[in-house]
């Protein structure tokens, strides 16, 4: 029996074990780098060893680390998590060598899956259905679109979609950089992409006594950059024979491979109902949470039952209910996605029957660069659909996350588009919908108000205001695109544009009434940053500062890092005096585990290029300046009128 874990992993996942652990009385030991030496999972676990060093590379891919780590603490199991190694064959190898025990797979599971060109050909001797592959060099218009993959890895790294046969060569070779980089083999492949397609999966269970279970279907269509954000179970609107067939499939492609634990078969599912085996995971998904609420069950748990060598119970789970997760992510889906850091001064969740927070940051942690954005999930259970998806958007509302920009606003109006409420949603989602989910919310207005009179409280040193005999002169205070003008009355109350009625004002909380409707405001300052919470939704403001920074100007057409990272690759033959068009790739940024273009902002001219491969750079540092052709050839027009003149003048005698 296991009396001892060590997670190889770090943040939610790790967290997420451990209570399992601390249920059953097992011991819990956490690995962490230096970046997350006071991180949330090294705070909840019995010991912990340091990984010296911030980078994966050097510390939760250290496989001999881990394991050494292992053997330092007493563990006598280790739990890989998902992501980094748990789908390493030979670190589980090395796991099991070291006379520990391994919660996953055998490593010839691991293998036999790692390559999803190795895995589609075993698939098909094992007659699952699968999309017919396309050979690059060989591709025609007829073949378009088309999808490239890493065939060594997930995570939407290395993937392209190519719509134009002239594409093709460029993508390939951008998708086999991101490969090499991601996972060191820069091997990739072709399938037919599929337009408006459904992303469906079913949970596996296998124990090493020959029993294989398929533990329902999960859609998770709404993806951005290939990776998921909000995913439910069951699968919504699957006719009972598809979800039969799924089942069956899922349960020849675990047997296909001896598949021992936890593991989720992915398909695609086409306009038409045609489903197609995607991969293997061979491992805990993060969506796992919504199986576990479904059916009843903890996966972690039977996990470490199959892995001590037990069978799974005789009796198998019933499904019931439906239940959805969003991932609460530390990016700026209106900035094309860009993760965000910083210190996070609140995360609070509402609690209640049917929600559950997982999640590997607490409030006054920091959210830093070298890892996953992921901040939290979410998840809500309900006996139908319906219910489920409200109670989760009324959760995600409701919640206070204060300190990096989130996807907060995305989930709610996801969760609440007609698209998605009727369960005919697909990969394409945000495709289609990004702009009009993205917009600001309405109330920021009043927001603002409530930022500025709470602001006004503060620095007065009032709790409500008190008599004057002079009115005081009209205020300002601008913030963002709000500007809001009040003024104190020689009773002490706000009298304010726009606003029927200030109820109340304290530097924490204010009350104001429009139309007849009461809304209270409460209001948290950190930094330059103002957080206004109501029972409506959340806004951030940042006020106007009262003077321009002077230092803050820059040549025009200076391009900036978004964000810390390290510039992978720089476009091909690209120097300074290089001619660029509007919007073409100039280089490529990593930074928390996703791959970020910078592109042209104008055709032009550059003029400074200072990105190299393997450069880190902080967030606001000058990569490359391009130099508009318009004003490019304005200044040379000039030129040419100037030495015209010169000529001129040289050429006249003189009077």
């Amino acid at each position: 029996m296991i009396s001892s874990l060590l997670v190889a992993n770090r943040g939610e996942i790790a967290c997420r074990v451990f209570r399992t652990c601390a249920e059953l009385g097992i011991a819990t030991v956490a690995v962490h780098s230096d970046a997350d030496a006071d991180s949330l999972h090294a705070r909840v676990a019995d010991a912990t060893v340091r990984l010296p060093g911030a980078a994966p590379a050097d510390t939760y891919l250290r496989g001999d680390l881990i394991v050494k780590a292992a053997l330092a603490a007493g563990a006598d199991a280790v739990h890989p998590g998902y992501g980094f190694l748990s789908e390493n064959a030979g670190f589980a190898r090395a796991v099991r060598d070291a006379g520990l025990i391994w919660v996953g797979p055998p490593p010839e599971a691991i293998e036999a899956m790692a390559s999803k060109t190795r895995a589609k050909a075993l698939m098909a001797k094992a007659g699952v259905p699968l999309l017919a592959p396309v050979d690059p060099a060989a591709a025609t218009a007829a073949d378009l679109p088309l999808l490239l993959k890493a065939a060594a890895g997930g995570g939407g790294r290395g993937m392209r979609v190519v719509r134009e046969l002239s594409d093709l060569p460029r993508e390939v070779t951008a998708a086999a950089a991101e490969a090499r980089s991601a996972f060191g083999d820069g091997e990739v492949f072709a399938e037919p992409y599929v337009e408006r397609g459904r992303h469906i999966e079913v949970q596996v269970l296998a124990d090493a006594h020959g029993a294989v279970r398929a533990l329902g279907t999960r859609d998770c269509s709404l993806q951005r950059r290939h990776q998921k954000v909000i995913e439910e179970a069951p699968a919504p609107g699957l006719p009972d024979e598809l979800r039969a067939s799924l089942h069956d499939a899922a349960t020849a492609a675990a047997r296909a491979v001896g598949y021992v634990g936890a593991g989720t078969v992915e398909f695609l599912l086409d306009a038409d109902g045609r489903a197609y085996f995607l991969e293997m995971n061979t491992r805990l998904q993060v969506e796992h949470p919504v199986t576990e609420a479904v059916f009843g069950i903890d996966l972690v748990a039977l996990q470490l039952l199959i892995a001590e060598g037990q069978p799974l119970p005789d009796a198998p789970a019933q499904p019931r209910g439906h239940a959805v997760e969003a991932r609460l992510y530390a990016e700026d889906p209106a900035q094309d996605w860009q993760p965000q850091t910083g210190p996070l001064y609140a995360l609070d969740v509402p609690e209640g029957p049917g929600l559950r927070l997982d999640s590997g940051y607490g409030s006054g942690d920091l959210v830093g660069v070298h890892y996953d954005p992921l901040l939290a999930k979410v998840i809500a259970w309900a006996p139908t659909r319906a219910a489920a998806v409200r109670r989760l958007a009324h959760a995600l509302v409701r919640a206070r996350v204060h300190g990096p920009v989130t996807n907060r606003d995305l989930l709610v109006r996801s969760l609440l588009h007609p698209e998605f409420m009727s369960g005919q949603q697909d990969t394409g989602f945000y495709d289609r919908h990004l702009p009009d989910l993205t917009r600001e919310r309405p109330g920021a207005p009043l927001a603002a108000v409530a930022a500025a009179l709470a602001d006004a409280a503060r620095r007065e040193g009032r709790f409500g205001g008190g008599w004057r005999n002079v009115p005081s002169q009209p205020q300002r205070k601008t913030y963002g695109a709000h500007e809001v003008r009040y003024r104190r009355g020689r009773d002490g109350g706000y009298a304010v544009e726009g606003v029927d009625l200030v109820v109340s004002v304290t530097p924490h909380e204010v009350v104001l009434e429009t139309d007849g409707v009461r809304l209270r405001h409460h209001v948290a300052v950190h930094g330059d940053r103002v957080y206004v919470d109501t029972p409506a939704g959340s806004h951030t403001l940042r006020a106007a500062p009262r003077f321009p920074d002077p230092t803050a100007r820059t040549a025009p057409g200076s391009l900036f890092a978004p964000m810390p990272g390290t510039v992978v690759r720089v476009a091909e033959g690209l120097a300074e005096g290089a001619r660029v068009t509007e919007g073409q790739p100039l280089l490529w940024l990593e930074a928390m585990k996703m791959e970020h273009k910078v592109s042209a902002p104008a055709a032009g001219t550059l003029t400074a290029l200072h990105a190299a491969p393997g450069r880190q750079v902080e967030v606001g540092a000058l990569l490359a300046v391009v130099q508009e052709a318009v004003a490019h050839e304005a200044v040379a027009q000039e030129a040419v009128v100037q030495e015209a003149a010169v000529q001129k003048a040289q050429e006249e005698p003189e009077a």
